[in-house]
């Protein structure tokens, strides 16, 4: 290891000016990225009732809890009003609900279930409805027999044994954990007269039934589905099902025999399917949120299933989505569940671990994504995202305003409350409005916001700095404290403070103008554009450029403050700065990627700046000697040898 201390550089100076002038007098910093002076919040909606305050009149049956002002799921779901008007308004369809405290009874709809039927709703946007049945009879019409083959699974058998493969190589453990069983492994080949239905045990062992491994697992996924069910939702808005608005819906063949002879009974919207996957999933993913994302796209998956089946339309899956989303708040924001969330979550990340061989969360988090796509076909993030993308809003036509606000509904935070545990509620709230989806689009335009939230993109931090952003991470809480990564495209005028021990990694094409501030830790670039269009500013800590890394504005390294940078080849690294970098001291290390190894007499140009100020105390390299060459607008290093 070559270590060059100033006193080294500055009498190398001394003997080779016509190398780099002499700095020495003390350089002058920059002031410190202002940023916007404040931070962003998303406060809560006010005079709305909130669903995790009111979950639990999602009941069916109650004439007091029936209609859209006192049900909880028939007003989240209310944005559906816009498209179609029910037969009646009131929780009813087949069966009639007494009257109780005061409230007159519920009869039972004349609502038939057989659309354009003297009893059907009434239709609005019907070009809505066009694009919406459209996507159906052309989704159907394309399966492939390997598509048949997975929307009959995920029809037919346990919805968590199916999503359980959003885990990948931590699959197996997880239902070895749960003890997890299923009948059902594959569609017959001819079974147009059967209906198979699973007899496993879906979601698994609980511990009141002796399951000590991860019996808190099962128990909080019960948990999070209580109050859940989607049929006062389907009882009041009386959708019926694709295959009934046309006889150009394929059914999978194998499905024939579950289609119901009661239309009244078998509305489709929301889908329960979808929002059951959803519900498990999301508190799989609090669970193991090293697997997040994928829980995420699994449960896409399986509204896309739905479809594919030709047992529901994207109506329905979006639906499912919005109500699954805001059941799993409710229960996770319930205060009889606070012990069993922390108890399931260190069973689960324990028994995993063990079951994996896995020492650490790191290694757990390498081991959770170390399959290669034919083993894990959740393994490519960036095809999850092109997968998930058009499926929350299946590219209906927009019937409300695009540039409405988002808002962020109660309780919602604590979705990501495993998956970003270094930021505080308030920021994990900005953090979805910060990524939520636009406005405008059928069915999600809810006033609490639930319509909007985008989880998959939620996952990967902030989209947006509207206000100065602090992450505190503390190394020594290990997990996502230790090492997180943000992989969203950042804009905003506000700064992001990098404070604590952690390591937090940005590799979206950022756009901020707010700069960067490093104050403890590690930042590191993992794209060219990671620190975004402002200044950057090293208090402390350090900045790592992984590749070649563009600053924006002024780059400013305090004597406390380090810069490491990885070369993958002669001109395939470095840092340039548009404008001034100053450089009070510190240290710079250097490596090389991919391989690389440079020649004796190469030079690497590690900083490009308009103007250079001041000098590192040392430049660290494993390995080699070389001879640091700093100039007015930059600094480079020869390899000696």
């Amino acid at each position: 290891m070559i270590r060059l201390p100033l006193s080294s550089l500055t009498a190398s100076l001394l003997m080779a000016t016509a190398l780099s002038p002499a700095f020495a007098d003390p350089v002058s910093l920059p002031p410190v990225p202002a940023g916007l002076g404040k931070a962003d919040t998303a406060p809560v909606q006010q005079g709305i009732p909130a669903y995790v305050d009111t979950g639990a009149s999602n009941q069916r049956g109650d004439a007091c809890l029936s209609t859209l002002e006192t049900n909880a799921a028939v007003r989240l779901l209310s944005g559906f009003l816009d498209i179609w008007t029910p037969r009646s308004p009131f929780v009813d369809a087949d069966q009639e609900a007494p009257a109780k405290d005061g409230c007159p009874a519920v009869a039972k709809s004349d609502w038939d279930g057989v659309p354009k039927s003297a009893t059907d709703g009434t239709m609005k946007h019907p070009e809505v409805h066009a694009a919406n049945l459209a996507y159906v009879i052309k989704t159907t019409k394309a399966n492939t027999p390997e598509d048949d083959q997975e929307a009959y699974l995920d029809d037919r058998r346990g919805k968590n044994v199916s999503i359980s493969d959003g885990l990948g190589p931590l699959a197996d453990a997880w239902r070895k954990g749960v003890q997890q069983t299923t009948t059902i492994t594959e569609m017959p080949a001819d079974a147009t007269s059967v209906k198979y239905d699973d007899k496993g045990n879906n979601r698994g062992v609980g511990s009141d039934k002796g399951n000590t491994e991860m019996g808190k697992a099962v128990d909080l996924v019960k948990a999070g589905s209580e109050d859940g069910s989607t049929e006062p939702a389907k009882r009041y808005f009386k959708y019926a099902r694709p295959y009934r608005w046309s006889e150009e819906v394929r059914v999978v063949p194998q499905l024939v025999p579950a289609k119901s002879s009661k239309p009244a009974g078998d509305g489709g919207f929301p889908s329960g399917h979808t929002a059951e996957a959803w519900r498990d999933a999301l508190i799989m993913a609090y669970l193991v949120p090293q697997r997040y994302q994928e829980m995420v796209t699994r449960a896409v998956r399986m509204g896309e299933n739905r479809i594919r089946a030709g047992m529901h339309q994207p109506f329905d899956v979006i639906g499912g989505r919005i109500q699954a989303m805001a059941v799993v708040s409710y229960n996770l924001n319930r205060s009889q569940y606070a012990t069993l969330k922390t108890e399931a979550y260190e069973q689960t990340q324990t028994f995993i671990a063990k079951q994996t061989g896995a020492t650490s969360f790191a290694e757990l988090m390498k081991l959770a994504h170390s399959a290669p796509a034919g083993a894990d076909r959740f393994a490519d993030r960036a095809a999850n995202a092109a997968f998930v993308a058009p499926r929350f809003t299946y590219g209906l036509p927009r019937i409300g305003q695009a540039d409405q606000p988002a808002v962020v509904p109660k309780g919602a935070e604590t979705l990501l409350e495993t998956r970003l545990p270094y930021l505080s509620a308030d920021q994990r709230r900005v953090v979805l409005k910060s990524t939520a989806l636009p406005s405008g689009f059928p069915i999600m335009s809810d006033p609490e916001g639930w319509g909007c939230l985008n989880l998959f993109a939620a996952a990967d931090g902030y989209g947006a700095f509207d206000g100065d952003v602090t992450v505190a991470m503390d190394a020594a809480k290990g997990g996502f404290h230790a090492a997180d990564s943000w992989k969203n495209d950042i804009a905003g005028a506000g700064r992001l403070d990098k404070q604590g021990s952690g390591r937090l990694t940005l590799s979206g094409r950022n756009s901020f103008t707010g700069g960067l501030l490093v104050e403890d830790g590690a930042v590191v670039a993992a794209s060219e554009s990671a620190f975004g269009k402002g200044d950057v500013y090293v208090a402390g800590g350090r900045i790592s450029a992984e590749q070649p890394l563009a600053v924006a504005g002024n780059l400013a390294v305090r004597k406390a403050g380090a810069v490491e940078v990885a070369f993958a080849g002669k001109d395939n690294g470095g840092i340039t700065v548009a404008k001034a970098a100053t450089i009070e001291g510190g240290r710079l290390m250097l490596s090389f990627a991919q391989g690389y190894k440079p020649a004796a007499g190469e030079t690497l140009n590690l900083i490009k700046a308009e103007t250079l100020d001041g000098t590192f105390d040392e430049i660290v390299l494993d390995g080699y000697k070389t001879t640091p060459i700093y100039s007015k607008t930059g600094l480079s290093l020869r390899i000696d040898g």
